[in-house]
């Protein structure tokens, strides 16, 4: 897979040719911007006034474990932006699209990537007429240090449609995002999508950022093998209370552990924020499962118990 490295200068038209615009520059964020093509790649600042560079610099290990150095511009200009992906944390994603997005074409497809639940709904609500779409990926990233991004594992990434004016679009979104390399496919129920990876991040992130090991150490902490199955039971009957298609405790059980295997090395992104000092999504991942239990008038004890360490384990780090 070629990796789009640098970009000397410009399109001869300028900055505001940019077809690809990425709102987040996190693991996520420059993952993506590595593999697409630099002369049409580029990150939109939250605060163009306080850059100090026109552009960021960073180095990518591909999932081969060779080593590259990206280089890719700030945007100023977003009028000819074709594609905007937002890779920002869930709970940021609202503030700073809000921040951009009258700068942006309204025609122009909107991609949202964060992990857990909520914060699409959020976007979708807040702008109903904007086209709007999800994402849903196993590519697996990982920033060990600011200026360096590691592709620990290759996946496949799923789009679909969250508003009206995005019914459609996906093959639009598929064609420009396949030019990664990456694999990119649709994905017509990707709310559906979404909600099976939640329930996989929940039977596995927090475990991995209150333990502090990795994804596959968990298969044998006293912590997962008390509580998972209860977690499990929660999360079937809170899939089920959403009118999506049933899933027993045990066939997600099943999943969650199929995952932690096949990443057993691997560091999810909820211990890798514990480890940098960043906000973790604790609350639209299990936060949001405790949270939609309690309207549905469900309970989820086990959900909420996490939610609650995770957030002590931010909070007093020494414990």
């Amino acid at each position: 897979m070629p990796i789009s490295r640098t970009s000397s200068k410009p399109s001869q038209s300028g900055v505001e040719d940019e077809n690809i615009a990425i709102l987040g520059a996190g693991a996520l964020g420059r993952l993506w911007a590595a593999y697409l093509p630099a002369d049409t790649t580029g990150f939109v600042p939250r605060n163009a006034t306080t850059l100090s560079s026109f552009r960021l610099n960073y180095r990518l290990q591909d999932s081969d474990g060779r080593e590259h150095t990206i280089v890719r511009r700030w945007l100023t200009g977003l009028s000819g932006t074709t594609l905007l992906l937002v890779t920002t944390k869930a709970g940021d994603t609202v503030d700073a699209l809000a921040e951009i997005i009258d700068r942006l074409p309204e025609s122009c497809p909107i991609v949202l990537f964060q992990n857990g639940l909520g914060s699409q709904q959020e976007v979708a609500d807040r702008w109903p007429r904007r086209p709007v779409l999800a994402a849903s990926t196993t590519e697996a990233a990982n920033r060990p240090a600011p200026d360096r991004v590691v592709h620990a594992a290759r996946g496949h990434t799923w789009i679909g449609a969250l508003t009206g004016n995005a019914v459609g679009l996906s093959a639009t979104v598929i064609r420009q995002l396949s030019r990664s390399g990456l694999e990119v496919r649709g994905e017509e129920r990707i709310l559906e999508r979404l909600w099976g990876k939640l329930a996989v991040n929940a039977g596995i992130n927090p475990f991995t950022a209150i333990l502090d090991c990795r994804n596959g150490d968990i298969l044998e902490s006293s912590l997962f093998l008390d509580h998972i199955d209860a977690l499990c039971e929660e999360l079937a009957n809170l899939i089920r209370a959403e009118g999506l298609p049933p899933h027993s405790p045990e066939e997600l059980r099943d999943d969650i552990e199929r995952v932690a295997r096949n990443t057993s090395a691997n560091t999810s992104s909820m211990r890798g924020d514990f480890q940098g000092g960043r906000a973790t999504e604790i609350d639209y991942i299990n936060g949001y499962v405790a949270r939609r239990s309690r309207e549905l008038g469900l309970a989820a004890p086990v959900n909420q118990m996490l939610t609650d360490r995770v957030k002590q384990l931010v909070s007093h780090p020494s414990h």
